[in-house]
C-alpha cells in the first residue's frame, strides 16, 4: 500500500493530507476487493481527477490501472478488465428480456447481473476533504495569523460551549494554586449548529477513576470529547489531556521511535548529553561534567534506560512484530498508524486520556491485551465505546448521557443497567403514588367544593396539591428492533469446504492452506484471527467472488447468500431515502411493502423518508441490512456488521442472529456478541483456518498464552 501513495503522491505532489488520508484509507479497506482498474476508478476516479485539472479522464484510469497492477501484480489493469465473455451462440435480447419479466421476482437473470461489493466514492468524505482544500486555497491569498497556544479542530467549526466557573476555582487557577488532579466542570451547555446538546449540564472526573461514556448514536459523545481537548471546555491548566483522534504523520522514524519521540522530557535531555558528550571531547570544562551528572541523574529518575522495553511491550500488545516496530511509520496504513497513536497515548500517560472507540481499530487479541492494560491504568480515563465486554471490564465508573444531561453510576456497565432499571423502577412508582394521591386529593375537594362546612378543609387541600412537586414522567428510550426474514428449509450439505488453498497470485505467499469446513443452516459460526489474517478473503471464497488457488468449495444450488461488508454502509447513496433506496434496488413492489420491511429493522415513520445521509450511524447499518434482505437471503455473512452500531442495536442484532433460521457466519470483534450468538469458533491464522472446540473460552486461553509469551 505504501507503494501506491507514494505513485501517487509522485503524480500529485500538491496533494491535500484530507485528500491523502481519504485515498489511502478507501486503497487499504478495499485492498481485497479491487479486482481490476476500473473498480478502483470508481472509488477514487472523481477524486483523482479533482487533485489535477491537466489529467484527462482516460490519464486517471490509466493511473488507476497502474496502482491496479502495483497493489495485486495479477490482476487486470483499466483496458483488459477480464469482464468480455466470448458467446458460443447468438443471444436474442428481447425474447431473454420478456422470459425475464415472466420469472418470479426471487430469480436472478444473467442480464442483472452486478457486482455489489465494489467500493463506490463516499461522497460526504469527498465533500468535506474539498471544502478543505478550497479553504486552503483561499488562505494562501490571506496573511497567516499567529497559531493559539491550543487551536480549535476543524471538526468544531460548528460546535460551541458555554460554561459557569466558580469564583473560588478563578482565583485558585489565576494564582496557580489548584493542584487538584479532579476535574469539574460545572453547569456548561454544548450545541452543535442549532442542536443543543447538552444543557446545564455537570461532569465530575475523579483522579485514578476509569470511567466509560455511554449513550444512544449521534447525540454527541465524540463533540464533548473535543470540545474537552480543545480547551472549550475548560479544566484545571496543569492537567495534561490527550485525545487519541488523528493517526500518526507517515514518516522515516521507525515505529518504536516514533512512541518513545512523545515523552519530550527523555527526548531533549538525551539530545543534550550526546552534544555535552560532544563538547568534553574538545574540552575538559569541569562545569560540564557537573552538568553531566547532574542529567544523568536525571535521566535514571524518569527511568529512560527502561523506556524502549516499555514501548516495546506496548506495541507488541498492539500487534507490532519487532520486525515491524523497526519499520518507518511512513510504510503502514491509516489503520496501523491509529495504533501508533493509541501506543503513544498509552506510553506518555496523560493526567486525563480521551479514548473514542479503541477497540474499533483492534483486533481480538489487541483488545484483549488492552482490556488487561487499562485495567491498571494509574491516573483519569474517559472511554466512549459500544464494546460490551470492554465497558465491563474496563469502568469503574459509567456516564450516562441522554436528555441533554449526564448522570453518572459506579460500577461497570453491568452494574449501571441493573442500578439504572432500578432507578427507573423507583421513580415510575413515585409517580404512580403520587398520582394516586392527587385523584384521591382531587375526589376530596370535587365533592366538597360547595360545602361551606368544609370549605377550609377543601382550600388547604387545593393548597396542598399545588405544592406537590411536579414529577416528569420517564423518558423510555425507543428499543431497536431488527428482524431477519424467515427462510426455507435445506438439506445438508450446504457448504463445504475441501482441501482450499488460496493465494492472490503465483508470485504471493498463501494466505491460508488446506482447510477444511462445513456450515449448515442451523450453524452459527464465528471467525477470528489477527488483522491481515485472510478472515475476509476466507468469505469471498465462501460466495464465490474469489476462486480457490486448490481445493473446492461445495455450495447447495439453492443457497442465496445475504452479504454485509465494512463498507456496505459507507457505499450507500446519502441523497437517496431508504425508501427510495428499497424502491431502486428492487423494483415492483407496493411501496407499503417496502415501509414494512424497513419497519423490520427499525427504519419506520419519518425516518424511512429522510435522506439516509442525515440519518446516524446505527441507523445507516439498519438500513444496509434491510437493503441486504430485500432478496430474501437464506445465509448471513456478516463482515464487521457491529462498527456503526450502538449498544442498543448490537443487542437486537444478536437477538435476530437467534431468532433467524437461515445459517449465518460472522467476523467480529465484539466479544459479547460472539459468546451471546455463535455456536463455532473458525480460527485464521498460521497459514490456515481451524475450528477450535471449547468455543471463545477456549480461544481466550490461547491469546493470553501468546500475549504472555511475547511480554516475557
Amino acid at each position: 500500500m505504501a507503494q501506491c501513495m507514494e505513485y501517487i503522491k509522485t503524480l500529485f505532489p500538491a496533494i491535500d493530507q484530507e485528500m491523502y488520508q481519504y485515498i489511502d484509507g478507501v486503497l487499504e479497506n478495499g485492498i481485497e476487493d479491487f479486482q481490476t482498474g476500473e473498480e478502483i476508478y470508481e472509488a477514487i476516479g472523481e477524486v483523482l481527477l479533482q487533485l489535477d485539472d491537466t489529467k484527462s479522464e482516460s490519464d486517471i484510469k490509466n493511473v488507476c490501472g497502474k496502482l491496479c497492477k502495483i497493489m495485486k501484480p495479477a490482476c487486470n489493469g483499466f483496458e483488459e478488465n477480464g469482464l468480455s465473455k466470448t458467446l458460443s451462440a447468438p443471444i436474442q435480447l428481447r425474447v431473454a428480456a420478456e422470459d425475464f419479466e415472466n420469472t418470479t421476482r426471487d430469480m436472478d437473470s444473467i442480464w442483472m447481473m452486478h457486482k455489489s461489493y465494489s467500493l463506490k466514492v463516499d461522497q460526504k468524505k469527498l465533500a468535506k476533504a474539498t471544502a478543505k482544500l478550497q479553504l486552503k486555497q483561499e488562505k494562501r491569498n490571506m496573511t497567516v495569523p499567529t497559531p493559539s497556544s491550543n487551536p480549535v479542530p476543524a471538526q468544531m467549526s460548528s460546535a460551541s460551549a458555554s460554561q459557569v466557573t466558580s469564583k473560588k476555582e478563578a482565583k485558585l487557577e489565576a494564582k496557580g494554586n489548584n493542584r487538584s488532579q479532579d476535574i469539574r466542570i460545572e453547569n456548561f451547555d454544548v450545541s452543535f449548529g442549532d442542536r443543543v446538546l447538552l444543557q446545564n449540564a455537570d461532569l465530575t472526573l475523579s483522579f485514578g477513576r476509569r470511567y466509560g461514556l455511554v449513550g444512544r448514536n449521534g447525540l454527541g459523545k465524540t463533540t464533548l470529547l473535543r470540545m474537552i481537548s480543545s480547551g472549550q471546555l475548560r479544566i484545571p491548566s496543569h492537567v495534561s489531556v490527550l485525545h487519541v483522534e488523528q493517526e500518526v504523520t507517515g514518516n522515516d522514524t521507525p515505529a518504536l521511535d516514533s512512541v518513545l519521540e512523545c515523552d519530550v522530557t527523555r527526548t531533549e535531555l538525551l539530545a543534550r548529553e550526546k552534544q555535552l558528550n560532544a563538547l568534553l571531547n574538545t574540552s575538559s570544562d569541569g562545569t560540564l561534567n557537573a552538568e553531566l551528572n547532574e542529567l544523568y541523574a536525571k535521566l535514571e529518575s524518569i527511568e529512560a534506560d527502561k523506556a524502549p522495553a516499555k514501548v516495546s511491550v506496548i506495541l507488541a500488545g498492539l500487534g507490532f512484530s519487532p520486525e515491524m516496530q523497526r519499520r518507518p511509520t511512513k510504510e503502514f496504513s491509516g489503520g496501523w498508524r491509529m495504533r501508533l497513536a493509541l501506543a503513544r497515548a498509552l506510553f506518555s500517560s496523560p493526567d486525563l486520556l480521551l479514548l473514542d472507540e479503541p477497540t474499533n481499530m483492534l483486533d481480538m487479541k489487541a483488545i484483549i491485551w488492552l482490556e488487561n492494560y487499562l485495567q491498571t491504568w494509574p491516573k483519569t480515563l474517559l472511554v466512549v465505546s459500544h464494546d460490551r465486554h470492554f465497558l465491563d471490564t474496563v469502568p469503574t465508573d459509567i456516564l450516562h448521557f441522554h436528555s441533554q444531561r449526564i448522570d453518572c453510576y459506579r460500577g461497570n456497565y453491568e452494574l449501571f443497567i441493573k442500578t439504572k432499571t432500578e432507578k427507573m423502577k423507583n421513580q415510575q412508582r413515585e409517580i404512580e403514588a403520587q398520582q394516586a394521591q392527587r385523584q384521591h386529593v382531587q375526589e376530596f375537594i370535587d365533592k366538597f367544593r360547595y360545602n361551606a362546612n368544609r370549605a377550609s378543609s377543601v382550600q388547604s387541600k387545593i393548597k396542598m396539591l399545588e405544592k406537590l412537586p411536579e414529577l416528569k414522567p420517564i423518558e423510555k428510550e425507543q428499543e431497536v428492533v431488527l428482524k431477519f426474514p424467515d427462510t426455507d428449509a435445506l438439506s445438508p450439505p450446504i457448504i463445504q469446504i475441501d482441501e482450499v488453498s488460496f493465494r492472490y497470485s503465483p508470485e504471493s505467499d498463501y494466505i491460508f492452506k488446506d482447510v477444511n469446513l462445513g456450515a449448515n443452516l442451523d450453524s452459527r459460526i464465528c471467525i477470528v484471527g489477527d488483522n491481515g489474517a485472510g478472515k475476509t478473503t476466507l468469505l469471498k471464497l465462501i460466495m464465490g467472488i474469489l476462486t480457490p488457488s486448490s481445493g473446492s468449495i461445495h455450495t447447495h444450488r439453492n443457497l442465496k447468500f445475504g452479504y454485509f461488508s465494512q463498507h456496505h454502509v459507507d457505499q450507500l447513496n446519502m441523497n437517496m431515502s431508504s425508501l427510495e433506496l428499497l424502491q431502486t434496488s428492487l423494483k415492483g413492489k407496493p411501496a407499503e411493502e417496502y415501509r414494512r420491511h424497513l419497519g423490520a429493522f427499525g427504519v419506520s415513520g419519518d425516518l424511512a423518508l429522510q435522506p439516509i445521509g442525515s440519518l446516524s450511524g446505527g441507523q445507516k447499518s439498519r438500513v444496509a441490512f434491510a437493503k441486504m434482505c430485500l432478496s430474501l437471503p437464506n445465509f448471513l455473512i456478516l463482515d464487521e456488521p457491529t462498527n456503526h452500531l450502538d449498544i442498543e442495536s448490537i443487542e437486537a442484532l444478536g437477538k435476530a442472529i437467534q431468532k433467524y433460521t437461515g445459517g449465518v457466519i460472522l467476523v467480529s470483534h465484539d466479544e459479547r456478541l460472539i459468546r451471546k450468538v455463535c455456536k463455532e469458533l473458525w480460527v485464521c491464522g498460521k497459514g490456515t483456518v481451524k475450528s477450535i472446540e471449547g468455543g471463545f473460552d477456549e480461544y481466550r486461553k490461547i491469546v493470553e498464552t501468546e500475549l504472555a509469551e511475547v511480554s516475557k
